[in-house]
């Protein structure tokens, strides 16, 4: 039997998770799709769509979909779903996990890694983000929580863009890059979003593409000192002043007393936990001292490493390896052929909490052939 693939929504309060919910749900598409609210004893948000008393409250929608409350545990809920789905007593194709506001995907990422019964019935698709365009910094500044959300992502949905400026939503993105510069950033107006780009993301998938925002790379290229040895090369982090990037972007607010000071709302400069790195290497990598290597750091750094994701340039194979990791559970597989004339360059990116760059850009250094 083919594997469920599993969408985990997240996003902070007021981000619009439910919004496009409900929207998932209701629409006629034809698809069958289970929700898991996972709400950790919360109190329920949208009790319109969700109105149960048990326990164990499994309600089905009009167009077949299926809605699932869990107070308690995924695992037992997932357990459950893909138990009465074999008995033929519920249908669907896939499963959608909102997370309350507060939560950190991680821990629920890792039940479809780490538990073999989870793994047997399901397949992580991807973790979505909903972040709110006009609350974000504010969020983003005082929680941890939503900077992690970001940090997860494969997928970022921009919401109630409408309601701030375009210079506001142009920072905000290149916020948002800078934290995590593997997922595509998206407006989104009400939850109106087509389904193909909130399912079959593959974000979870060990395939031989790394997407890592272009932009990011191109800012790298000119704006910093790089370590440039001839061979591995670490595009550093950005928390130095972006002023350049948003000088254009300030605006006052002229409705006041003509004598106020201007308000710049995006302090040009916000010097987030959550960062991501680039490595780029020509020379190959060993694969025993680049094992040994990254087991010590998951080992070490694990807890702070969100996602990290590489294709490599390995010594004996001539084909590239993918790896990628969620905390501490990491894996790897060989990838397609290295194509004739195709520059073997190692990349990777890590996306974490205060990672420590220049230990990590240390060690791959030692760790090439």
């Amino acid at each position: 039997m083919a594997l469920i693939p599993v969408s985990i929504l997240t996003g902070f309060l007021g981000s619009g998770k439910t919004t496009l919910l409900k929207r998932v749900l209701s629409e006629s598409h034809g698809m069958k799709i289970a929700v898991i609210e996972n709400e950790f004893g919360e109190e329920n948000i949208d009790t319109d769509i969700l109105k149960t008393e048990s326990k164990e409250q499994i309600l089905q929608m009009s167009n077949g979909c299926i809605c699932c409350t869990i107070r308690e545990d995924l695992r037992e809920a997932l357990q459950l779903l893909a138990a009465k789905r074999r008995k033929g007593l519920v249908e669907f194709d896939r499963i959608v996990i909102e997370t309350t506001g507060l939560a950190d995907p991680g821990p629920v990422a890792q039940t479809f890694f780490m538990d073999d019964e989870i793994a047997e019935s399901y397949l992580i698709d991807s973790i979505i983000t909903l972040v709110d365009a006009k609350h974000a910094n504010q969020q983003l500044d005082d929680r941890q929580e939503a900077r992690r959300q970001v940090g997860f992502a494969d997928q970022i949905f921009l919401t109630k863009t409408d309601l701030v400026s375009a210079a506001d939503k142009e920072a905000l993105v290149h916020r948002l890059k800078h934290m995590n510069p593997r997922a595509p950033i998206q407006a989104v107006h009400f939850g109106d979003v087509p389904l193909s780009e909130v399912f079959d993301l593959r974000g979870f998938n060990l395939n031989a593409k790394l997407d890592i925002d272009p932009d990011f790379l191109k800012a790298d290229e000119h704006d910093h000192s790089h370590c440039d040895h001839d061979h591995g090369k670490c595009e550093h982090d950005h928390d130095h002043g972006h002023a350049h990037h948003h000088e254009h972007g300030k605006h006052c607010d002229h409705d006041h007393a003509h004598g106020a000071e201007c308000k710049h709302p995006h302090h040009h400069h916000h010097d987030d936990d959550v960062k991501s790195f680039v490595y780029r290497a020509s020379r190959p990598f060993d694969p025993a001292k680049l094992e040994d290597f990254l087991g010590a750091i998951v080992n070490i750094y694990g807890p702070r490493m969100l996602r990290y994701k590489g294709v490599l340039n390995m010594k004996g194979t001539e084909r590239k390896v993918i790896f990628q990791g969620v905390h501490q559970l990491m894996g790897s597989d060989l990838g397609p052929e290295w194509e004739a004339g195709e520059a073997r360059e190692s990349r990777m990116v890590f996306i974490g909490i205060d990672l420590p760059q220049d230990i990590f850009k240390q060690g791959l250094e030692q760790s090439l052939a």
